[in-house]
């Protein structure tokens, strides 16, 4: 988790989606290729007379949210880290309220989820090229046939710049800690050969990835003391393993029910397949954030 220890999470003023951040963490509201640039003269093609410039295209400028909205998550939270991981009502009550309050819905929470949105896409539409024709067809693609043959690990860590490009801001940062963690898991986990990758270990890659690019979006938002409350490095490990559980199961979920209504994954259904994905898993967080609470 070394996101969560290098930010100290958001300002309750900061909107609840940023103006920039797209469904890949790119720039919004750049102009259309074929349209002239902002104050460039134009001409009426009746009259030969230069108009004046249009004044420029300027982006909405988002609305502060609540300054107060994640104060109470951030409260639950710590005292959950703090309780070494018993105080589970704590844990249902500050992702609960996160996704409720904070984020302003489970849409909400998945659209913050920019940057991961846009490399789980690239990551699942990797998979799914590499289920179709072969990873060596599918590396070739992306003029990466070298990796063809190599070890998974080795073969992601190529595919690093691809996946997750641009680790320049924190949400860029959060989508590729959580795609090297990924790498790291498939080793432990033994899954190792991209050739015989099964259509459930692509499953798993994938839920692997969602999960840590959610737990990354939490503790950075709302989970700064999740590694410094407990005193103990081992009850530290415990409590990210119940928090890194929960959220799995959450998406889980999430994927096995779309994946139960898009059994043949197509390239061109990958985005709103992710998209879907996120949106569920948060919705669902909620319920079972509720549930711990409640007990």
């Amino acid at each position: 988790m070394g996101t969560s220890t290098a930010y100290g999470g958001p300002g309750g003023g900061t909107p609840l989606v940023p103006s920039w951040l797209g469904s890949d963490g790119d720039a919004g509201g750049l102009a259309s290729p074929s349209a002239p640039p902002a104050g460039a003269p134009t001409k009426d093609p009746a009259s030969p007379a230069t108009l004046p410039p249009a004044p420029p295209t300027r982006l909405a400028i988002p609305t502060p949210a609540d300054g107060s909205r994640f104060t109470a998550p951030r409260s639950n939270f710590t005292r959950f880290a703090g309780s070494g991981g018993s105080d589970r009502a704590s844990l249902g009550r500050a992702v609960s309220g996160y996704v409720s309050k904070s984020s302003g819905g489970a849409r909400q929470a998945a659209q913050r989820m920019g940057a991961s949105r846009g490399s789980g896409a690239r990551l699942l539409g990797f998979l799914t090229d590499v289920q179709a024709r072969g990873a060596t067809e599918a590396l070739r693609s992306l003029d990466l046939e070298g990796l063809a043959g190599r070890p998974i690990d080795e073969v992601f860590m190529g595919l690093a710049d691809y996946i997750c490009p641009n680790a320049g801001t924190v949400d860029e940062g959060i989508a590729r800690e959580a795609f090297i963690e990924t790498i790291v898991d498939l080793s432990t986990l033994g899954v190792t050969d991209l050739d015989a990758l099964s259509p459930d270990q692509m499953q798993t890659v994938f839920e692997l990835y969602a999960t840590h690019a959610i737990e990354a979006r939490l503790c950075n938002d709302i989970g700064t003391k999740l590694v410094t409350a407990p005193t103990d490095p081992l009850i530290a490990l415990r409590v990210q393993s119940q928090l890194r559980d929960f959220i799995r199961n959450g998406v889980s979920d999430a994927l096995t029910a779309a994946r139960a209504e898009t059994p043949n994954l197509t390239q061109d259904r990958v985005h709103t397949f992710v998209d879907t994905i996120y949106e569920r898993a948060f919705g669902i967080l909620q319920t079972l954030g509720d549930a711990e609470a409640d007990q």
